[in-house]
């Protein structure tokens, strides 16, 4: 196929170019609605390749849209870019070792996520250049994957409804195509107030926030028996009411994530846990303020598209390493521990390799991702498809340390090339063939029984930088 090396081809050019780019955002490592360096890169490397950009879209400053050409179809390459906090780490070690202590880092390889995107965005453009393809590419700068939902919000705005279909990847340390099932999810912080006093001289003026936050994390772990197994329900106390034992805690608040396989079921738990919060609060005679952070729903898989792309990693094959690669994926296999080791792909029946040289095969079959993604809503306007390429260490995990070190090597910088030319070719497959468009916009429809997409975020919520 003809159009695959000229894509691959289009790509290895730049190369250097997208390393630079993924290079500068690992060492940014913005976190969720703060990535303005890491988007307005992006914006300007778009507005160098001859994308015209929109910035802040939707309203959020860190979300933009670079296009090329115009009319249908309409193909959207999604790219993210955010960081996690606290997860500096340097690159390139096998020793856990962070640049700057308590910064953040690139623990889920963000940096090589939106560049590869990036790469496939700039070679689908120059491809339908050359080739007279009529149509529209459009790379859609996503912020606040982690923790922000930033597509549902996107989504909700309303800047995917006239997209024919979407086009993402994930750095892993594997090849594969995405065929999953994600978790819906909630976030949500619930704020007590209470009253100080002195904790000696007079506890019984004072009305402990604290307390109703500790009472609330209980009830919600007795609750957790009695929610469908699938489900799962995180939270982190982002408030403890201060330093000084000796005053009784008048603020203190905590954040819950609730998910579940669909955002019915994570209703039904979301609000038995607000009624957990009420009941803390009556107990402890304090008040609790409910607010809204961030929602995203499940994946829907779509099987025209993920056969279009399986079929061109096959034919592209898979990123190969060199030995000095594979001495440095070795020392940092080094470091997983034994639970780790056995949940890598070695216990799956496939040869054990330091990184992962071969293509998973595809059959169509959905499998669960216990984990969630703003993909999802992305699914449910547009058919969507996905793939992963081996970026990191084999059985090593997202959001580690080792993620964070390898993600700035060449081993990153390989995978995330290769996803770029999976992505890019299978965008030029389905814009060449305009009724396999069709055949995945009925699957959709069937799958989702032709009900509309609604936006799990409530009206009036807006996207927090707040982590």
């Amino acid at each position: 196929m003809n159009y695959m090396k000229n894509i691959a081809e289009l790509i290895e050019q730049k190369r250097e170019t997208f390393i630079k780019v993924s290079d500068q955002i690992w060492e940014f490592a913005e976190t969720r609605f703060e990535e303005f360096r890491s988007a307005e890169l992006l914006c300007k490397t778009l507005e160098e390749e001859g994308f015209a950009v929109s910035r802040g879209v939707g309203g959020i400053e860190t979300a933009f849209i670079g296009s090329f050409g115009s009319g249908k179809p309409v193909v959207a390459i999604l790219g993210e870019f955010d960081a996690l906090s606290g997860m500096s780490q340097k690159r390139a070690s096998s020793v856990q070792e962070p640049e700057v202590p308590g910064a953040n880092g690139h623990g889920c390889g963000h940096n090589l996520l939106g560049t590869g995107s990036l790469a496939a965005a700039v070679a689908v453009k120059a491809y339908m250049e050359e080739n007279n393809i009529k149509g529209t590419v459009r790379y859609y700068g996503c912020p606040g994957e982690e923790g922000g939902s930033g597509k549902t919000f996107m989504a909700k705005a309303g800047l995917f409804d006239d997209v024919d279909f979407a086009l993402c990847w994930h750095p892993m340390g594997y090849n594969s195509i995405m065929a999953m099932h994600s978790l819906a999810n909630y976030q949500v912080y619930f704020k007590f107030k209470g009253k100080s006093a002195h904790a000696a001289a007079s506890p019984h003026l004072g009305r402990s926030a604290l307390d109703a936050v500790e009472l609330m994390n209980i009830g919600v772990n007795y609750l957790r028996e009695h929610i469908i197994q699938e489900a799962r329900v995180h939270y982190a106390v982002t408030n403890a009411g201060g330093f000084s034992p000796n005053v009784v805690q008048a603020n203190a608040e905590v954040l819950y994530l609730v998910r579940a396989p669909k955002v019915s079921q994570v209703q039904e738990i979301y609000e038995r846990v607000c009624n957990i919060a009420k009941g803390a609060a009556l107990m402890t005679g304090t008040e609790v303020e409910i607010v809204f952070d961030k929602a995203c729903s499940d994946l829907v898989q779509n099987q025209v598209i993920e056969q279009v792309m399986y079929r061109n990693f096959q034919e592209l094959g898979v990123p190969e390493f060199d030995e000095q690669e594979l001495a440095l994926a070795k020392e940092v296999r080094a470091t997983l521990s034994k639970q780790e080791w056995e949940s890598s792909s070695t216990m799956q029946g496939v040869p054990d390799r330091d990184l992962v040289n071969w293509l998973t095969a595809y059959d169509g079959g959905t499998v669960p991702l216990n984990g969630s993604t703003d993909v999802g809503d992305v699914s449910r306007i547009t058919p969507t498809a996905q793939c992963t390429t081996a970026c990191f260490v084999n059985g090593s995990t997202l959001h580690s340390w080792q993620w964070v070190a390898i993600g700035g090597t060449s081993i990153g910088h390989k995978g995330m090339l290769h996803a770029g030319k999976v992505l890019a070719a299978t965008a030029v497959d389905m814009l060449k063939n305009p009724d396999r468009i069709e055949q995945a916009k009925a699957e959709l429809q069937e799958r989702l029984g032709h009900a509309p997409y609604v936006s799990p975020i409530p009206d009036g919520v807006k996207p927090s930088a707040k982590k």
